[in-house]
């Protein structure tokens, strides 16, 4: 959050990782728009390429926001009914620029807790287009849909709670250390000094608080 902040604040030229990340702080205030990471990697012409945008889940559809040299890679409207969808959608983008697609990774939806020190998982699911097919790319999104849904219904794990600490009684102290011995109290003539045996044995009392 630091970090989008400060591109605030410098107005400077950004590419689509820090697009990401001040998409996450921009739209942190929305409740109930899930925002996820999506990347790709393609192919074109012996080389590998790269890109990164937020998912966005409202309402039961799909979209996206970014930054792209090309205007069909980065904003996609919330108009997609599943994320295989909005998938098919991106992967021919890639295919009218002459890319191949070949891997996809999705993370979790991101907290929209300002003040959360977790960690953005990037690569939650990492699907290999080429080797799953159309079928089987499609059962892998569902099943990714499926499994944030779960957590939203289950809500984020509650924090553990602190243990108090017990206050363990302090040790009980051994003999008393030998008192000092007092000067005997001068008393007016003609009274009598008590004798102690005649004194009740006040030891066994036990002095409640």
């Amino acid at each position: 959050m630091d970090l989008a902040k400060e591109m605030t604040k410098e107005a400077l030229p950004i590419k689509c990782l820090e697009a990401v990340i001040l998409g996450i702080y921009l739209t942190n205030s929305i409740s109930g728009l899930e925002r996820f990471p999506i990347s790709f990697k393609t192919q074109f012409a012996g080389g590998y390429f790269r890109h990164i945008v937020l998912g966005l889940h409202w309402g039961g559809h799909f979209g996206a926001i970014g930054i792209s040299r090309r205007e069909d890679l980065m904003y996609k409207p919330l108009r997609h009914k599943t994320l295989n969808d909005l998938m098919a959608d991106f992967q021919e983008a890639y295919t009218c620029c002459w890319h191949t697609l070949r891997k996809i990774k999705i993370g979790p939806y991101v907290s929209h807790d300002p003040h959360s020190v977790e960690q953005i998982d990037w690569k939650h699911t990492v699907l290999d287009v080429q080797e799953l097919g159309a079928e089987g790319l499609r059962r892998e999104l569902e099943r990714h849909s499926r499994e944030m849904r779960l957590r939203i219904i289950k809500g984020p794990p509650s924090p553990p709670k602190e243990r108090r600490r017990e206050v363990t009684p302090s040790p009980q102290r051994g003999q008393a250390s030998p008192q000092r011995r007092e000067r005997p109290e001068r008393r007016p003539s003609g009274e009598k000094p008590v004798d102690p045996k005649s004194l009740p044995d006040l030891g066994s009392y036990q002095i409640r608080v």
